[in-house]
């Protein structure tokens, strides 16, 4: 059964039982209108080409369908994750040519003639399709791994200015009075000491280890879980000092006071903000520009499946109706019944069997004896919600 949750796209010969096939089914689906539900898709008459050709293509196109459908669902992904999952504003940048995806497929959709031309080849056409869907994909793929590395690295900086004091940075924290400077012998060591620790400290910085300087231990800052202290040590007994603190539960803090060193933490900082901002409000603009293109092409890929199928299944002249439905969850089943109702006149033809065996039935019948699938007397194929 088809999905409730996507919009179906449905193919059947162009018929004296297809005249007038939109209003008669909206009569008897009273929950659509025609603005809303049920719409006219044109299906173009392509040229055939062989029943060869024909048969690949059927074969080949479900994959590049997976494909166009993955492309465009992590365009989504993308413009959600830009947006903070918020759906109000996903809502105004998923559009396809500045409307909305319900109005482009149910508007009165055309072929885009200008840019496939109908005249073409399938298989020519096909390959324009994944041609120009590879590019978006490559072209996304390359801007979000960019702005993620940019991102990554920004947080990176951040990061360092959160957390406690035994972890953050202590740029902006330690100021030049905290420690000493330009001394041949002495250094100010840092110490974060767990505040259940702070009496232990006090007792016995001291006799650590000889060579620290009495008195020396000043408070500079403190967190609800760690206090910082600056001791005093003379320089050739730091690596033992170290030692001695990681022993006791005390952590000794890398870190060497420069305002040039400070300066430039700031500036990269600045610099990477700016850069991460940039590329978010580019990489934003980006998809929302591609998800409108691969959307337009995936509905394209579409059409030409239906067109392929319907060929393969209904055989020549190859003259189709379309239709787009969006059914209402509550309403799929019905929907699905009167249509299987509807066309339940087309069951000979669609499996390949008739009193008459003409050769436009023995065509539709070879491909028929190739598959072993269930499905519908009318063609259907589905574009799934992935804007949810």
């Amino acid at each position: 059964m088809p999905s409730d949750q996507s919009t179906w796209l449905i193919a059947v010969p162009q018929d004296g039982d297809a005249e007038g096939l939109l209003p008669e089914l909206t009569n008897k689906l009273p929950q659509y209108s025609r603005s809303a539900g049920v719409a006219e898709l044109a299906i173009p008459s392509f040229k055939t080409g062989t029943l060869d050709s024909l048969i690949a293509l059927s074969e080949e196109l479900p994959k590049q369908d997976a494909f166009f459908t993955a492309t465009v669902a992590k365009t989504v992904d993308t413009l959600r994750n830009l947006l903070n999952n918020d759906p109000t504003k996903l809502v105004q940048h998923v559009l396809v040519n500045e409307q909305s995806v319900d109005d482009y497929i149910l508007g009165g959709w055309q072929w885009n003639s200008g840019r496939y031309g109908a005249q073409r080849s399938l298989r020519e056409m096909v390959d324009v399709l994944n041609k120009e869907m590879a590019s978006i994909d490559n072209v996304m793929k390359s801007k979000l791994n960019n702005y993620n590395l940019v991102k990554g690295s920004l947080f990176q900086m951040q990061r360092k200015k959160t957390g406690n004091l035994s972890v953050r940075s202590l740029v902006g924290v330690v100021s030049r009075e905290d420690v000493i400077q330009d001394s041949e012998y002495l250094e100010t060591c840092l110490v974060a000491v767990p505040k259940i620790l702070i009496k232990e400290w006090d007792a016995k910085y001291e006799r650590l280890t000889n060579m620290v300087v009495p008195r020396s231990s000043s408070h500079i800052v403190s967190d609800s879980d760690y206090s910082l202290f600056g001791v005093v040590i003379f320089k050739r007994i730091h690596d033992e000092f170290v030692q001695k603190c990681r022993e006791n539960k005390f952590i000794v803090r890398d870190f060497v006071y420069s305002e040039e060193q400070i300066a430039k933490q700031e500036e990269e900082l600045e610099i990477a903000d700016a850069t991460e901002k940039e590329l978010w409000t580019e990489l934003l603009r980006l998809s929302r520009t591609n998800f409108s293109e691969s959307f337009q092409i995936l509905v394209h890929l579409k059409v030409l499946r239906l067109f392929v199928e319907s060929v393969l299944r209904y055989g020549l002249p190859a003259n189709y109706v379309g239709l787009a439905i969006r059914p209402e969850p509550k309403y799929t089943k019905k929907t699905l019944s009167v249509l299987m109702s509807h066309f339940n006149y087309l069951g000979p033809r669609s499996s390949g069997r008739s009193k008459k065996q003409s050769a436009n039935e023995e065509f539709a019948g070879e491909y028929q004896a190739l598959m072993e699938q269930e499905f519908f007397d009318f063609v259907l194929y589905e574009v799934p919600w992935i804007v949810l």
